[in-house]
């Protein structure tokens, strides 16, 4: 999410979607494919009536992962078919919106749609309680959900995306990831350390060794081969769990039809005001079983805890590199 610098009482996201501008525009404005996505992981929606067009409105609920429903009545004031959208959000029939939202989609090169979202709320304080409300309840996670869901409609693979922007450069972001003494530094999940074995050689056709573990004892090895390093805006490698002496590939050690190969590809884009957006998307490489591809489907709530808390660890670690 990047917030606009100029007008505080505004939110901005703008993400590029490899998907082309009508499918991204279906997605949005057909009930049926938008209830496959909208709202944070972990949120269903139930659909009531949907009237798109100016003056219409879209009545729905959202159901939270705690059983907690929040009805929705959308009103549009604009619809610019595959081009703009115009609504407030987050009102019913018993309280007023919450904020005004403009939606812009574009095509970019490549057959693929640029979203530009901008929420403008009444007053800048209110826009800051609701970042840290969006932070909290894993917001973005709504527009991660469409990347996946795009990538389905497009190829029929099942993805894992999650994005977000850190207050720092491109250059130093691309250091942090690739650079073993700073990478080990904050990946491991929350309350793990990470090690290297050995030399860590993270560049195109390169490979690491690692170990992470906690206080309690726990160990798990590691290996990963990177098919592609490029800055300052792409990394690509595989990821497989082994035995202590990198001899044998093994399963997670608390799951054990999780897929053996996995794929990371991690892209990072320039917002501007030394903010870069670190975009994730990760996959199952090789071969695999039905029971693993279900097991990654069911898994994406508890793979955007693991990242939201290495995230985390990052944001506070580029405090000290900058």
């Amino acid at each position: 999410m990047s917030e606009s610098k100029n007008n505080s009482n505004e939110i901005k996201i703008t993400r590029v979607y490899d998907a082309p501008v009508k499918l991204v525009w279906d997605a949005w404005t057909d009930p049926e494919k938008v209830k496959k996505w909208w709202g944070p992981r972990g949120f269903t929606l139930t659909h009531k009536s949907k009237d798109l067009r100016a003056g219409g409105h879209w009545s729905y609920t959202m159901h939270g992962p705690d059983g907690k429903d929040w009805p929705n009545k959308t009103v549009y004031f604009e619809v610019i078919p595959f081009q703009k959208l115009v609504y407030d959000h987050g009102g019913n029939d018993d309280q007023p919106p919450m904020f005004r939202v403009t939606a812009l989609f574009s095509e970019v090169k490549g057959n693929k749609t640029k979203l530009e979202m901008t929420m403008a709320f009444p007053s800048a304080e209110i826009a800051r309680e609701t970042r840290k409300f969006i932070k909290q309840a894993n917001g973005d996670s709504t527009w991660d959900r469409l990347a996946e869901y795009l990538e389905k409609e497009s190829t029929g693979k099942e993805v894992f995306t999650i994005n977000r922007s850190f207050d720092a450069p491109l250059n130093l972001m691309f250091k942090v990831w690739t650079e073993p003494e700073h990478f080990s530094k904050w990946l491991a999940p929350t309350g793990f350390n990470m090690q290297f074995i050995g030399d860590a050689d993270i560049r195109t056709g390169g490979k690491t060794f690692y170990c992470m573990s906690n206080e309690h004892g726990m160990k798990m090895y590691g290996r990963a081969q990177y098919i592609e390093v490029k800055s300052p805006d792409t990394l690509v490698y595989t990821q497989q769990f082994t035995d202590e002496h990198n001899k044998e590939t093994t399963r997670h050690p608390m799951a054990p039809t999780w897929p053996a190969t996995m794929k990371t590809t991690v892209k990072f884009s320039d917002e501007g005001d030394n903010q870069t957006r670190v975009t994730i998307t990760w996959e199952i490489a090789g071969d695999y079983t039905a029971e693993e591809l279900n097991t990654f489907i069911a898994g994406r709530a508890g793979m955007t805890m693991g990242w939201t808390g290495s995230f985390d660890k990052l944001e506070e670690y580029l405090k000290t590199q900058q």
